[in-house]
């Protein structure tokens, strides 16, 4: 589970209103990688086409375009709303929309309930990768800097919060000191993880990559 940035009002007295505490959570304990994001669908149209892994595209058969994971992956994506869960095998390339992270086939949506809303915040988890893909569990991050000042993390995080829904503030503890880090992700393959570095990149801000 990706951890968004949070801000949490602090009590004021009489005479003074302190500035608002930043809230950060540990990294989520998981037992598949995982992301969130938006799916939609696709079917008609595209139904007898040649998918970007070579297949021709089923709209009956469970299976999803992505450019998050490499082509072979098999996910369980559930739908947060309503719970429903469906496996499916990325087989395509896409969705090109911004803000969507992944279109289902037209059998798969409707396994979820989505096809009439369209779309549908899910939880995608990896539960197997193709041949010479990225090991399980291996996850990377966009980080944009790294603080001993707390503010100054959370002002770097809400300008980048307005346009991008995965970023967030993680707490590093030194035998001496702290750290703030301001991170974007997960993502489940390097390629993902540089293809945002290097749009962020265009804001002048030096990017790491790290890999946990």
């Amino acid at each position: 589970m990706l951890c968004g940035l949070t801000l949490i009002s602090a009590a004021g007295c009489a005479t003074h209103q302190a500035p608002p505490p930043l809230a950060v959570s540990p990294p989520p304990i998981v037992s598949h990688p995982s992301l969130v994001g938006t799916a939609s669908w696709y079917g008609p149209g595209f139904n007898g086409h040649r998918t970007s892994s070579g297949e021709i595209y089923n709209q009956d058969d469970l299976t999803a375009a992505s450019t998050l994971f490499p082509l072979g992956t098999r996910l369980l994506v559930t739908d947060r709303d309503n719970g429903r869960s469906v496996e499916v095998t990325i087989n395509d390339h896409g969705p090109y929309l911004k803000g969507r992270g992944i279109d289902l086939s037209e059998r798969a949506a409707q396994v979820l309930g989505m096809i009439g809303p369209g779309t549908a915040p899910v939880l995608m988890e990896v539960l197997e990768t193709p041949p010479g893909g990225p090991a399980l569990g291996q996850r990377y991050f966009v980080q944009l800097g790294s603080f001993s000042d707390p503010q100054n993390a959370r002002r770097l995080g809400e300008r980048f919060a307005a346009r991008y829904p995965d970023v967030q503030i993680e707490e590093t503890r030194g035998s001496e000191s702290r750290h703030y880090r301001v991170r974007m992700g997960a993502f489940v393959t390097r390629q993902a993880a540089e293809e945002r570095a290097m749009h962020v990149a265009g804001f002048g801000y030096p990017i790491v990559i790290v890999t946990e």
